[in-house]
């Protein structure tokens, strides 16, 4: 696998030819909205004006798609705070309507007793969401009805890596190392006997384990377990976020994360990143992943065969999910020297801290030509079925 990818840099539109119109769509609904805001500035940064005409769309937390400033400096964590839609919308009651069908490309914008105006037709769409509604599948499975290309996996790879215990159940069919675990629903926690039985599992497992919604990220209402005392409110926690609640035994070996690309040559992997946890944290949680000193080492320091086999390992994740664009794999080698999958993220944070342009960075590419390639790759694509 060769280190050094090649990408072109931005180009500008030929004369006489329309630059490439691009909707990036950001926030949403999920509990993620912040960090998905905080994404979307770093790449309204980063876009090249003389190559891609921008037309910003945000999500706010009820899940109106509104029409907002195209002010990135807005977008960034202030004082501990993370941005909101709501205060970069240039309307309260403004609505943007995305295309309807593959026949049209226009994007609309209605005002309650207003006449509608259109936008423009969009020609790729960058979904910077997180979480739930957005990363899902749902947002991509709506594009795809439109017929509007866009950045990142399709439907079901969407939908599989944004599921913990689908992700792990995929790669297990792929013979792909995971950890054990335990799947708590919703109706079994709800019942007394259904409770009862899924703590039991979870007793057989080797503490620490850690909780965590199913379907959600960026470390948000996870909770490291050490005494079993303590589980019902973990579990209770993790379900303000997601009814569907994983538990995960804890792995004894350092936290490792591979950026995966896609090239017209098939996927590549990036240089990994070692997650160092800053003081005073017990684990990678959120505050620790955005708001205080943890940090990741890039590249990570492993032997030349750790390396390879975790670069190989990232690539066949990426590939038995069905992935495309781009996706950052999480995973953990034990004391033993073996691998193990931890999670996948199809559409990873790109802050200015955030480790997959990061790693890409190490490995050749820089945040603009980042961008600027996975539009590019988008743009190309074919829509429907692939």
């Amino acid at each position: 696998m060769s280190t050094q990818p090649s990408t072109p840099s931005p180009r500008p539109a030929s004369e006489g030819h329309r630059k490439p119109r691009v909707a990036v769509v950001f926030g949403g609904r999920s509990s993620e909205h912040g960090v998905s805001v905080v994404t979307a500035g770093s790449v309204l940064r980063a876009l090249d004006r003389n190559a891609y005409e921008v037309l910003p769309i945000g999500i706010t937390p009820d899940g109106r798609f509104a029409l907002t400033t195209d002010e990135p400096e807005r977008m960034a964590i202030t004082d501990g705070k993370l941005p909101d839609v709501d205060q970069l919308a240039e309307s309260a009651d403004g609505q943007v309507n995305l295309p309807a069908s593959p026949l049209a490309r226009e994007v609309l914008y209605t005002e309650p007793g207003a006449v509608p105006k259109a936008l423009g037709e969009v020609d790729v769409v960058l979904p910077l969401l997180h979480g739930p509604w957005g990363e899902d599948g749902t947002l991509q499975g709506l594009l795809e009805l439109s017929g509007v290309p866009y950045v990142g996996s399709g439907v079901l790879s969407s939908a599989v890596g944004m599921d913990k215990e689908y992700t792990k159940r995929v790669l297990q069919a792929f013979g792909l190392p995971v950890g054990p675990y335990t799947v708590i629903r919703p109706r079994e926690w709800e019942s007394e006997a259904g409770r009862e039985a899924a703590i039991a599992r979870i007793n057989e497992m080797r503490y620490p384990v850690f909780v965590k919604p199913t379907r959600a990220g960026s470390s948000i209402g996870i909770t490291k377990v050490d005494d079993p005392a303590d589980l019902v409110r973990a579990v209770e926690f993790a379900r303000q976020h997601d009814p569907k609640v994983i538990v995960e035994e804890g792995v004894r070996g350092r936290e490792l994360e591979c950026g995966v690309l896609e090239f017209e040559d098939g996927p590549r992997a990036s240089l990994p990143a070692e997650v160092i946890v800053g003081e005073g944290f017990d684990f990678y949680d959120f505050d620790a992943k955005y708001i205080d000193s943890s940090d990741v080492k890039i590249p990570a320091e492993l032997t030349a065969d750790e390396t390879a086999r975790l670069r190989r390992l990232a690539v066949e994740v990426f590939e038995a999910l069905s992935c495309e664009g781009l996706a950052r794999v999480d995973v953990f080698l034990k004391e033993d020297g073996e691998f193990v999958v931890n999670e996948v993220n199809t559409m990873p944070g790109f802050t200015p801290i955030s480790a997959f342009p990061k790693m890409w960075e190490a490995t050749g590419l820089d945040y603009p030509q980042l961008v600027d390639h996975l539009l590019q790759a988008a743009l190309r694509r074919s829509t429907g079925l692939r």
